[in-house]
């Protein structure tokens, strides 16, 4: 959180918002909600059906607790058979760790749960994102240094 407790506006420390969504994944939660002060975090899956259990990424909405207002549920996506790896933050995407260096994968590279595959920088943070199970990279969904939304697909993938 902010380090001036006056400043009620300053956003919480990504670094917190990262560790709320493992947990919120872990444990398979549809919501989580954290309020300390005047500030709230809350997630929530994105994509929960009519009278059913959410199945997808979770939806994250920031704002001080005296003024938030829970956003409105919105339906669901279709039905697909790919896998995707998507962003967990707003921010830029980059395939390699700098531009002298190859990119982490490619087009048919498999990967293990762990191996990094690329970086996405969020408020000058560069943030590498593992792969969370052992995978085949069947497609590459963005440009390097383009930016990217919370929930953008990075790579179409196969789970091993």
């Amino acid at each position: 959180m902010s380090s001036d407790p006056r400043d009620h506006n300053a956003l919480p420390d990504l670094r917190y918002i990262r560790e709320l969504a493992k947990v919120f994944r872990q444990y398979d939660l549809d919501e989580i909600e954290i309020e300390n002060g005047e500030q709230r975090v809350l997630l929530r899956r994105s994509d929960i059906p009519a009278g059913g259990h959410a199945a997808a990424r979770p939806h994250v909405e920031y704002a001080p607790a005296a003024t938030a207002a829970s956003p409105s549920v919105p339906a669901p996506a279709a039905v697909s058979n790919d896998t995707f790896i998507t962003s967990p933050f707003v921010g830029t995407f980059y395939r390699s760790s700098s531009p002298e260096t190859p990119s982490f994968v490619e087009v048919g590279s498999t990967v293990q749960r762990g191996q990094p595959l690329c970086i996405v920088e969020a408020m000058k943070l560069f943030n590498e994102l593992e792969a969370e199970f052992p995978c085949v990279i069947e497609a590459v969904l963005l440009e390097n240094a383009q930016p990217v939304e919370y929930g953008a697909k990075l790579f179409r993938v196969r789970k091993l």
